[in-house]
């Protein structure tokens, strides 16, 4: 059964174990097949290619939030997006 995360900000869901039910492989998602797309990422396993994970990309304003709240990692996501080129 594929795992759907659809906010990114919840802790612990790259660590969560999974396993696969077409080969029986056992793993967190740092040890998966990583696709990326433009609106979610997709996880699956390294064995067999079965769709274990998908993970939501947030919105800009899930980002502001996260960071607001005082998610690290939403934090540096934003001053990364402070750095790029604006349009004038």
């Amino acid at each position: 059964m594929t795992t759907t995360v659809t906010d990114y900000y919840q802790p612990g869901w790259r660590d969560q174990n999974h396993a696969c039910p077409a080969c029986e492989w056992q793993g967190s998602s740092r040890q998966m097949e990583m696709e990326l797309h433009d609106e979610q990422t997709e996880y699956t396993c390294p064995q067999c290619e079965y769709p274990l994970l998908v993970v939501m990309h947030p919105s800009l304003q899930e980002v502001k939030a996260a960071a607001d709240a005082g998610n690290e990692e939403a934090q540096q996501q934003l001053a990364i997006l402070a750095m790029a080129p604006h349009d004038s």
